[in-house]
């Protein structure tokens, strides 16, 4: 097992990045996927890099003898893309806690496929209700051994300010504003080495009641754990990333207090890679856009597609190389809804002007504006080809108006394997359910690519215990 991260240091502390070490070396972006993964790479491509960084091989790479497999749960689990994450960096999962069915059986179904037995499978896929008073002892009754990190997020339509704008009652009475305090008891019970704790950039102001929320949070998880509060710094973006989508989420990191590590120093390996429209970063690729996340799937009309059907892409970039094997023949959760004509042409007509508005289409074709453009004027948007797509949302089970694809000869809203790759999602990876639970499962999850960016930072502190 090799790991490379003393070259993506040393290549920070030169002020170089990923672009530049293509350019100066010659070597391809699928060579610099692998030693993003840790994977083998030709020697070759080492003896390019250390010409270029006038290095030795030891100043760039690691050779374990023995892989640390560190174990983690999840909990609020969904469909697993936090979990995809770990999984990507090698870590073994324990428990996965959802209550959604459905949900479960995605999480059963990937578990299979990173190799975990029958047995494992139903002993780690706990599909219960946390607020269950008993549900300590029964996590307990299933682990077998210690937990080095917990990860998850309570939901968060309570805190998102869509849905406290939605509610007539601003969501105060709405019980998942306290599901939090599930996770923390787990948590704290269980006591991990590291924790995450994932949700919406809107529990930073929420307050039911009168009552702040994201203080309580802090004031509960520091009884045990060493955290950051600065917005400045727990505010993470997918799109830096390489996630194909602007998603601004809340990652709070703990440690716990008996172990010499501040959670800075996870925070700082958290390390961006890509840089968000408007602020160019000559150190950083450009972000990931919406072309090059779905341009190369097969035109669908509405009504068309299926489940599973033989593909094989006909372009790749560096987007597809970390979400789709070479070897996959397959494509999965395909299929487009079936849309009336009036939809179609209303479709048409917005991707045909990209930042087209119920407003502007009013003025051409009235007769297909049903809403008040004044209160829904972003109500149909068209996702833009040269532009990271908008926030997935879970609303996608409802319609797909909110992501119209762009181009207007399909005349459609995006299919839930569109909504996956703008997720980040991997190509193999199967949702279970109706097309309504797979688009709900979609947008509630953490884009697995911006996992792996936490789970390489937590396995390199986590070797130093």
């Amino acid at each position: 097992m090799f790991n490379y991260s003393k070259l993506w240091h040393l290549l920070l502390d030169k002020g170089l990045n990923k672009s530049a070490l293509k350019e100066a070396t010659g070597i391809s972006w699928a060579a610099i996927s692998k030693l993003s993964k840790n994977d083998n790479v030709n020697s070759v491509v080492l003896d390019k890099i250390c010409d270029f960084l006038n290095c030795n091989l030891e100043d760039i790479v690691d050779r374990e003898t023995k892989e640390q497999n560190y174990t983690f749960i999840d909990l609020f689990a969904g469909c697993g893309g936090l979990s995809e994450g770990f999984y990507r960096q090698g870590f073994r999962a324990l428990l996965h806690l959802e209550i959604d069915e459905t949900a479960c059986q995605t999480l059963s179904t990937r578990m299979k496929f990173y190799g975990y037995s029958t047995a494992e499978i139903a002993d780690a896929v706990m599909c219960e209700d946390i607020t269950q008073r008993d549900i300590i002892s029964k996590i307990d009754s299933r682990l077998h051994e210690n937990v080095d990190v917990i990860i998850g997020g309570p939901p968060c339509q309570a805190f998102s300010s869509v849905g406290r704008a939605q509610d007539p009652n601003s969501m105060n009475d709405d019980p998942r504003n306290y599901l939090f305090e599930n996770y923390l008891q787990i948590l704290n019970h269980i006591k991990p080495k590291v924790f995450i704790f994932e949700n919406v950039k809107g529990i930073l102001s929420a307050h039911p009641n009168g009552v702040h929320i994201f203080k309580i949070i802090i004031s509960k998880m520091r009884e045990t754990y060493k955290v950051i509060n600065d917005p400045k710094i727990i505010l993470l973006n997918s799109v830096h990333y390489g996630v194909p989508q602007l998603r601004e989420r809340v990652i709070l990191i703990g440690v716990r207090k008996d172990i010499p590590i501040d959670p800075q120093e996870i925070y700082d390996k958290i390390i961006k890679t890509h840089y968000a429209p408007g602020a160019p970063d000559m150190f950083l690729r450009k972000f990931v856009t919406v072309r090059e996340a779905i341009g190369d799937l097969p035109h669908l009309l509405p009504g068309e597609g299926c489940e599973n059907m033989p593909f094989v892409p006909s372009v790749n970039n560096d987007f597809l190389s970390q979400i789709r094997s070479q070897t996959f023949t397959r494509l999965y959760n395909h299929s487009a809804r079936k849309h009336n004509e009036r939809d179609r042409q209303r479709y048409r007509i917005l991707s045909e002007h990209q930042n087209w508005q119920l407003k502007d289409l009013q003025q051409v074709r009235p007769d297909l504006v049903n809403h008040d453009p004044k209160h829904f004027g972003n109500r149909y948007t068209v996702q833009e080809y040269e532009m990271p797509a908008k926030t997935v949302v879970a609303h996608l089970f409802k319609d797909g108006n909110l992501f119209i694809h762009p181009d207007f000869t399909q005349e459609r809203t995006f299919t839930v394997r569109e909504a996956a790759r703008a997720q980040s999602f991997p190509d193999d990876f199967w949702f279970e359910g109706s097309r309504t639970e797979q688009f709900r499962q979609v947008g509630n999850a953490v884009p697995p690519l911006m996992a792996e960016a936490f789970a390489k930072a937590i396995k390199m502190v986590l070797r130093k215990m």
